[in-house]
């Protein structure tokens, strides 16, 4: 095995679903609320401390932060950022997590200023704490492309407008990252996005070449925030520093079909592969953001991704970590069903949480070869960025608009 430098507190970590978006129906989702993980922080970071978590996601909720234009009041953040502080929880923070006020129009060119205006006095606030320096500016730009400006399945709802919204966020993405790096010492940037595989329909004559087309563009966000693509945008390369991987269960399919591709099928790429092109590709390091699934099988996905992370280590690729996502069962996005997809569920009128234990004896078991004190991984070393070598282009660029990757719960 390779010597690897950790960046996180430990290597397995926990996701708390912080969705922030609107429905069509105009609901306004707050799944850290929903899951009552607002209230119950602390007893939430005790559970997952017991179980070998230090390092969780969460998101800044922005809607509840500026609920007036340019008013900031980061009296709900702060208590997220205590509750993780008080246990000794790592805490990976998103800006944007499919969410903005309501006063704000993600299509403008004001949304740009406003998120960048947001980031300063989100990092203001950071730096006197000085407890979280791990930030993601927008997370999967990509997935809110599609399902917000193509697919009209989360806000803004629009059809035909994935490829504005994307260069949007990126726009936003870019402002924001430069704000972080100039007021947060030390900061370190996280661009989270989906990695999928796509195959030709073999009903349809050359849907092969459309398909790997679709399945290229899923580069275009970390494309674009490097600057390789559209500079234009604001990109450069130090924006894009440790690379988010999210992987679901349903991130493979045939092209112009609903059909998934099951493990099975010979078509179905290992996850490894899949990383070792991202590495190839960008030479940055990788953690694998999301990865969860429903109900039995939630176990045995958990392993494949272990295994697989494994297998890409020993090929001397950085892995740093793998975040369940989520950690906590929650209400389906669409149509509030109970989804059984964490590790731990509702909570009770004690604000207890029944657990999951095939999948706690899944991480349990993993530990003890993935985690960070295992042998493959070296001491911190003194310098707190990785080199930020950006290879020339690979491949070819595209004008397919956006990319989709986990269902709206995942199934």
């Amino acid at each position: 095995m390779p010597f690897v430098h950790p960046i996180f507190r430990s290597f397995f970590q926990a996701g708390f679903e912080c969705s922030t978006y609107k429905r069509a129906d105009g609901k306004r989702l707050d799944l850290l609320a929903s899951t009552d993980h607002d209230r119950l922080g602390r007893e939430d970071h005790k559970r997952i401390q017991a179980i070998g978590i230090r390092t969780a996601r969460v998101a800044a909720r922005w809607h509840l932060i500026e609920q007036l234009p340019s008013q900031y009041n980061f009296d709900s953040l702060a208590l997220t950022l205590d509750a993780a502080s008080e246990s000794g929880t790592e805490v990976l923070l998103d800006l944007l997590h499919f969410g903005w006020p309501d006063h704000v129009d993600v299509f403008s060119r004001e949304f740009v200023s406003a998120f960048a205006d947001f980031t300063y006095a989100a990092a203001r606030f950071l730096r006197r704490r000085g407890d979280c320096n791990k930030i993601a500016p927008v997370n999967e730009i990509s997935f809110l492309a599609w399902a917000g400006g193509d697919a009209a399945a989360i806000n803004p709802h629009a059809v035909g407008r994935g490829w504005e919204l994307k260069r949007n966020l990126v726009r936003a993405a870019a402002k924001s990252s430069r704000v972080l790096l100039e007021e947060i010492p030390n900061v370190r940037l996280i661009s989270p996005e989906p990695v999928i595989n796509i195959v030709g329909n073999p009903a349809i004559p050359g849907d092969d070449v459309e398909a790997e087309n679709y399945r290229l563009a899923q580069y275009h966000a970390w494309d674009m925030i490097s600057g390789q693509f559209e500079p234009e945008l604001g990109g450069r390369p130090e924006f894009l520093d440790i690379i988010g991987v999210n992987f679901y269960e349903r991130n493979q399919w045939v092209h112009n079909s609903k059909t998934a591709l099951p493990r099975t099928d010979l078509r179905y790429r290992p996850f490894h592969e899949m990383l070792l092109e991202v590495w190839e590709r960008y030479r940055r390091p990788i953690f694998v953001a999301e990865t969860g699934t429903e109900d039995c099988v939630r176990a045995a996905w958990f392993n494949y991704v272990c295994d697989e992370v494994y297998t890409a280590l020993a090929l001397g690729i950085p892995i740093h970590g793998i975040c369940l996502y989520p950690i906590l069962n929650h209400p389906g996005w669409e149509d509030d069903r109970h989804c059984h997809n964490g590790l731990f569920d509702y909570a009770g009128s004690h604000g207890e949480r029944e657990i999951h234990w095939p999948l706690a004896e899944a991480i349990l078991r993993q530990q003890s070869r993935l985690d960070r004190s295992n042998h493959f991984y070296a001491p911190q070393p003194q310098h707190h960025r990785s080199d930020l070598f950006l290879p020339p282009a690979l491949g070819i660029r595209l004008s397919t608009p956006t990319t989709p990757d986990e269902p709206l719960c995942p199934a």
